[in-house]
């Protein structure tokens, strides 16, 4: 069931990324609204299907993006991995884990989209990059997070009520 709702909801979550999003600039760093929701969506604790739902994402990503399809859906199993072990973990404060699991995906991930568009021969120097892409858009992720979280976290508690007893 999971898997079948996360496909219209990542279709809607996609065009808005590339529609609205991407023309939220700063500097040259956009919002990676996807990711946001993968993240919010793997620390919930009754949440299933997250690894699913990830690879589902990083498919519908890498194919409307100029990147290797193959690189958001390794960066986004990555970062649910990182959510999911800080979850298990840290599981009394799952705000400041979203907070922290952003900035570290947000850097994983266009540390690794730079990574392949240097090797695909587009050159962009690591200063340039951190400077006008990664660090902006860490920063744009960070300020969408907390709104973020709030919306994933009720509709997962619609998605997976609490049983009562």
């Amino acid at each position: 069931m999971v898997v079948l709702l996360s496909v219209p909801v990542l279709l809607g979550l996609l065009m808005l990324q590339t529609v609205v999003f991407r023309n939220v600039l700063l500097l040259s760093g956009t919002a990676d609204i996807v990711l946001l929701v993968l993240v919010a969506w793997a620390l919930h604790e009754r949440t299933r299907g997250v690894w699913q739902v990830a690879l589902i994402a990083g498919f519908m990503v890498g194919l409307v993006s100029a990147l290797p399809f193959y690189i958001p859906m390794v960066a986004y199993l990555l970062i649910v991995v990182a959510a999911r072990r800080l979850q298990a973990h840290i599981w009394q404060t799952p705000v400041l884990a979203m907070f922290f699991i952003t900035v570290v995906g947000s850097f994983g991930y266009n540390a690794l989209s730079l990574i392949a568009l240097q090797l695909s021969g587009t050159w962009l120097g690591w200063d340039e990059g951190l400077a006008q892409v990664i660090l902006p858009a860490a920063l744009l992720n960070l300020l969408l997070s907390l709104p973020v979280y709030a919306l994933v976290f009720d509709f997962a508690n619609w998605v997976f009520p609490v049983e009562a007893d």
